[in-house]
Parts: C-alpha cells; sequence; structure tokens
C-alpha cells in the first residue's frame, strides 16, 4: 500500500477541514482553490516531472511558485487576474502550513511575500436602463416558466446580488408579508446582508411565492427557485437561463442588448443605475455587499434620509405588469478526489 506523501496528507486537511470549518469558507472559493492545485500539480508533473504520487511539501518552493506562475501567464495564456487568483490560494495554504509544518517557515513567508501582478481595472459590463427594461419584457409571463423567470431575473436585478446568492436562497430569505419589504443574502465569507425590495419587484415575487405554494410554513427552507425536479437551481442554471433572453432582446434591438452578458452585468447594471439616480456610493457597497467602498467605487470611475428612501427615490419600474469531505486513500487519487471536491 503507498504510503500518502505529506503534501497530500496537508492539503487534504486544508481543503476539507480548515477552510470549511476553521475559516467558514464557502463551497465556491474551495472549488476555485482546488481547481489552483489541480494547476500546480499539473505543472510540477508536466514541467518538473514529478508525479502526484512523489509530490512533497519540499517541492512546494518559491521557486516553484514563480515559475508556475509564469507557466500560466505565458503558456496557458492566463490573464493576470487569473495568475493572481492562483497565487492567492497556494498563500492560503502556506499561511495554513506556518502553524501546522513550522520547520519550513522560512520557505512558506518567502512564498507569503510573492507579489501579486498588477491588473488594469476593467469599466464594469452594464446595461443602460433601456437595456435593461427590454431584457425582463422579454419572458412571457403567460407561462408558468416564463413567470418564473420574470420573477428570477427582475429580482437578480432588483437586489443587484450576486447569481450565487441568488441560487442559495431559499424561502424563508422572504420577507414580503408587511413593510418594510426586504430580503436577506448570503454573500461572500457567508455574510449575510438584508436588501430592501420595491414595491414592483414584491408583486412579482408575491405572485410567484403563491402560485409555486411556498408560503406553506413548511416550504421555508425550500429553494426559493428551483428546477422541475424541485432542486435549487445552479449559477450554470441561471446563467442559461439569462442567455436565452438576452439572444432573444439582442436579436430585437443589439444596440441595447450585446453578445456577451452574464450574471454580473446585471449586478453591474443595477449598481450604475444606482448611481446615476444619484444614490450615495456608501448605500451602493451596502447593498451590493462590499467589503470596501474603493471596490464600489469602480462605479463612480466607470460613470463621469435613510438607505431605503434613497433606494426608493431612485426606483424606476423596469418589469412588465403582471399578476465533509472524504479523504482519498492513496496518493494517486489525489487529482481525482481534487476534481470531485465541491460537486
Amino acid at each position: 500500500m503507498t504510503t500518502r506523501t505529506d503534501f497530500a496528507k496537508y492539503l487534504t486537511r486544508f481543503l476539507s477541514e480548515y477552510l470549511p470549518h476553521q475559516r467558514n469558507v464557502s463551497k465556491n472559493t474551495i472549488a476555485s482553490y482546488r481547481d489552483s492545485f489541480v494547476q500546480f500539480i499539473n505543472y510540477m508533473k508536466d514541467i518538473n516531472g514529478i508525479p502526484v504520487e512523489r509530490l512533497l511539501l519540499k517541492h512546494l518552493t518559491r521557486d516553484n511558485v514563480i515559475n508556475y506562475l509564469q507557466w500560466l501567464h505565458n503558456t496557458k495564456k492566463n490573464t493576470s487576474a487569473t495568475c493572481n487568483y492562483r497565487l492567492a490560494a497556494i498563500r492560503s495554504f502556506c499561511s495554513y502550513l506556518q502553524y501546522i509544518v513550522i520547520d519550513n517557515m522560512v520557505e512558506w513567508q518567502s512564498i507569503l511575500s510573492i507579489k501579486a501582478k498588477k491588473t488594469e481595472i476593467s469599466p464594469p459590463n452594464y446595461l443602460s436602463m433601456e437595456g435593461m427594461k427590454l431584457l425582463l419584457a422579454q419572458p412571457d409571463t403567460t407561462s408558468w416558466k416564463g413567470r418564473r423567470h420574470l420573477a428570477l431575473l427582475s429580482l437578480m436585478y432588483d437586489t443587484g446580488a450576486r447569481v450565487q446568492e441568488i441560487a442559495d436562497l431559499t424561502v424563508d430569505c422572504v420577507r414580503i408579508d408587511t413593510t418594510p419589504y426586504t430580503i436577506r443574502l448570503t454573500g461572500k465569507g457567508r455574510k449575510t446582508r438584508i436588501v430592501p425590495l420595491a414595491e414592483a419587484q414584491v408583486d412579482i415575487l408575491r405572485s410567484y411565492m403563491e402560485e409555486n405554494n411556498l408560503n406553506d410554513p413548511n416550504m421555508m427552507k425550500k429553494p426559493l427557485f428551483f428546477n422541475g425536479r424541485h432542486e435549487k437551481l445552479t449559477r450554470e442554471g441561471i446563467t442559461y437561463i439569462l442567455k436565452i433572453y438576452a439572444d432573444m432582446a439582442n436579436k430585437q434591438q443589439p444596440e441595447l442588448i450585446p453578445k456577451k452578458i452574464s450574471c454580473h452585468s446585471i449586478r453591474h447594471s443595477k449598481a450604475m443605475h444606482l448611481l446615476q439616480a444619484g444614490v450615495n456610493l456608501v448605500y451602493i457597497r451596502d447593498i451590493l455587499g462590499h467589503v470596501s467602498i474603493q471596490t464600489t467605487d469602480i462605479y463612480a470611475r466607470a460613470d463621469s434620509k435613510a438607505k431605503r428612501e434613497a433606494l426608493e427615490n431612485a426606483y424606476t419600474r423596469l418589469t412588465p405588469n403582471t399578476i465533509t469531505e472524504k479523504e482519498w486513500e492513496r496518493n494517486k487519487n489525489l487529482l481525482e478526489w481534487l476534481k470531485g471536491l465541491g460537486h
């Protein structure tokens, strides 16, 4: 029986124990970190000739990490932003190792000192008010599916939520039985925030919930948006739904709807429309769930009494009128385990 290497042992603990249980990191972040290590393992095998079953912590050196990042950028044509994210995964692992494998403290700190590449901040890709209105007019509200899709897309816009935040919504996150109408979103780092809902959005959401019997007390922990098997929609599923209507709108007025549009474009659109309506950046930061106002400031650069009042004053109706992971046994299974993590 093959003895596990120290690299395999500590990487397992880092991904399946430390990140989810001690750092409370989301499954999406863990999956992204997993992908970063799959890339590093492939690099060490293909370029340095060290297969996964012989990969040790002693191979995790500053030089190897720097060369790996150069390989990603030059050979794999990864952007600087992607390289920085791969570096962040390795630095997080080394930060963990500092307190576990202290004999190699100097090397871990040397890796932690690697600087990220400078990146240019791209202006946010967003739709105009007219473009957003056109997009939300596409779902056929005479059908159940169209009404569901309108409720989904309009809620994405009204809240400025990330796609995963929408996917993770359960019925008990919605508070529309009495004013103020709000929804509870769980964002990065599992931080929750309360976001106000506009009256028009509440009308759509209330009709959707009534039609799907989501007001039943037994449904409180069920997904707010689900597929035909009554399982929660995935990020990919929501992206697919958006693409259907974006393509329809693009054919009608390509000058308003670009060919490429993402769920994040809807989030950007909400932020830009709030900014253009004169809403304070601090309020926009809170709605979007940004930690720093500097993150939100990108919208101010892109467009040369209470949070609720500011949002209500900014609101323009766009919607149409309607009613523990299992640890592997052998090193050769490392890649399979990593690829399966988070699914």
